[in-house]
């Protein structure tokens, strides 16, 4: 660790919240040079949700390489691409009656957003975008702008402009339908809320502290949207690819985003991969109107197009749905037990595969995290003070090893517990 304290820059994040150098990762197992393992329940922010290296992905790129496959191709046709797009198509997309074009945007998230964002004010003719309060959607300038996180937005050194911020689902109490207040915004005359080209939302809000969008909310703002010719985008970096038990997060909803933004997990193997998907009348671009050196990761093309094999496996989507029943289920257990034994105030958040247990005491969820660390499992908080426990382990991990990450969790907590029972007796004294 010692040159990463002297050579990397401050901004490292989780290297702070994971203070060891890793040299293996097998599955939902991390392994650091010392040999401890770590159950995975963080799985690289959502990247890897098929796990660490899977036999037929690492077997495929193992193949590719020693077949001197293309490496880099900008955005050439190579034989790798062609084989994705058909797989994307027959395997996604045609099974679900969707029609959308894919565009090949740059390698990481915030490039698929940057492109939504750009090609929705093209195709409107308007500049203003309507983002939502807790919404993350990336670190680039365009992506910052709709991000509602006041210390990442502060990094921006910048203005951020043509983006108005509205209450997501929830965000003003239980009682208050956010929709009618966006509704009333938009549609008055002296209400400073010029018609967007687009509403950006994400249906599970990840970075934002898994706070879900309700079925009614989603079609209620879809209904908005069509209402005014604005366009829906749904930003489904992180949610996406079976996070909530299905390939898209919105699958079971009814809803028909105009634009849908893809990256993360794509690829399934942690290779930087991120598409764009749009219906086929929006494609109003100029040859290279939106360009990037690296939309040609023909690695990337290998491991996504093994990843899809197992969309087109009924019993993997069947396994699923029990296996989100289950772990659902044993978290709001442990977010009961949590408040019956020691008193604290926390609520369990989540859809599928991503999920939280919030604190009242904010601070709470991050010392839990650091002493799960500890105790062997990676698990990372989130929300706009880091007072959610947050769970995005694979959605391949057995349920044994599930369990046994819970139980070091429960075993982290009652540390946490102690050690601050033991503070209070030693202030008294």
């Amino acid at each position: 660790m010692e040159v990463i304290h002297k050579l990397e820059s401050k901004v490292r994040s989780y290297v702070r919240s994971f203070p060891t150098v890793f040299a293996k990762a097998k599955g939902s197992v991390m392994i650091d040079e010392s040999g401890k393992e770590y159950i995975d329940f963080f799985a690289g922010a959502g990247v890897l949700n098929y796990g660490h290296n899977p036999e037929a992905m690492m077997q495929a790129i193992q193949d590719y390489i020693s077949q001197n496959g293309i490496m880099h191709s900008l955005d050439m046709a190579t034989e790798m691409k062609v084989r994705f797009l058909k797989k994307f198509d027959e395997i996604i997309l045609k099974p679900r009656n969707m029609n959308y074009k894919v565009m090949f945007t740059g390698p990481t998230g915030t490039n698929s957003v940057e492109s939504a964002l750009k090609l929705a004010r093209k195709y409107t003719g308007r500049t203003n975008v309507i983002s939502f309060t807790n919404g993350f959607h990336g670190m680039t300038l365009g992506a910052l702008a709709v991000t509602g996180n006041e210390m990442k937005r502060g990094g921006a050194g910048s203005d951020l402009h043509n983006v108005k911020s509205m209450p997501f689902d929830g965000y003003l109490g239980e009682d208050i339908n956010t929709i009618d207040v966006i509704e009333k915004m938009i549609e008055g005359s002296s209400s400073g809320v010029d018609i967007p080209a687009a509403f950006i939302v994400e249906t599970v809000q990840g970075e934002g502290g898994i706070n879900v969008a309700s079925k009614e909310w989603l079609l209620s703002l879809q209904k908005l949207a069509k209402k005014h010719n604005i366009l829906l985008i749904i930003d489904d970096i992180q949610s996406g690819c079976g996070r909530t038990g299905t390939f898209f997060s919105f699958e079971e909803m009814g809803l028909d985003p105009d634009i849908i933004c893809l990256s993360k997990s794509l690829s399934g193997s942690g290779q930087p991969f991120a598409v764009l998907l749009f219906r086929p009348e929006l494609d109003v671009w100029s040859p290279g109107e939106h360009n990037g050196t690296f939309r040609g990761n023909n690695l990337a093309f290998v491991t996504a197009s093994v990843a899809l094999d197992y969309w087109a496996d009924e019993s993997f989507q069947k396994n699923l749905k029990d296996k989100v029943d289950f772990v659902q289920t044993t978290l709001r257990n442990l977010n009961e037990s949590i408040q019956k034994k020691y008193g604290f105030k926390t609520t369990f958040k989540g859809r599928g595969f991503m999920n939280g247990i919030s604190f009242e005491q904010a601070e709470l969820a991050s010392e839990i995290a650091a002493k799960a660390f500890e105790k062997g499992v990676l698990v990372e908080t989130a929300g706009a003070k880091d007072e959610v426990l947050k769970f995005l382990h694979p959605i391949t991990i057995s349920k044994e090893l599930f369990l046994k990450g819970v139980e070091f969790i429960e075993q982290a907590i009652d540390d946490v517990v102690a050690e601050k029972n033991s503070n209070k007796v030693k202030k008294i004294a």
